[in-house]
């Protein structure tokens, strides 16, 4: 069964730094796109940063230009999202995806985590 699950999420000040991470499970690590999306109550889902599968091609949003990394650690099937210099208007729910291609719209995933909730204290 495939699955993903994310981690790390919390209360920071403003500022701040945090690690996100999604532990994949059953499917071919490799070949899958991976991607961090975000979704305050009433917003639609955003793409923050994704990394594309085999060669990983890194993508990173407007928003988080700058602030956020993203990187597949291979060996522990996992992908982090690494976050510095926090702002209360990254708060929301981040979610972790996968699918065959790299791409920013939410529909195009397949396969999703339960989310981790971040929350950025002003």
């Amino acid at each position: 069964q495939k699955q993903l699950v994310e981690s790390g999420g919390g209360v920071v000040p403003a500022g701040d730094s945090l690690i996100l991470s999604c532990t994949a499970s059953g499917l071919s690590f490799d070949y899958y796109a991976l991607a961090w999306f975000r979704q305050v109550p009433g917003k639609e889902r955003e793409f923050v940063a994704g990394i594309s599968s085999a060669i990983n091609r890194t993508v990173i949003s407007p928003v988080a230009q700058g602030r956020f990394t993203i990187a597949r650690h291979k060996d522990k099937e996992t992908v982090d999202l690494r976050m510095s210099s926090l702002k209360p208007e990254d708060t929301a729910l981040y979610y972790c995806a996968a699918d065959r291609l790299l791409r920013y719209s939410p529909l195009t995933y397949g396969l999703w985590g339960q989310g981790t909730q971040v929350t950025v204290s002003s």
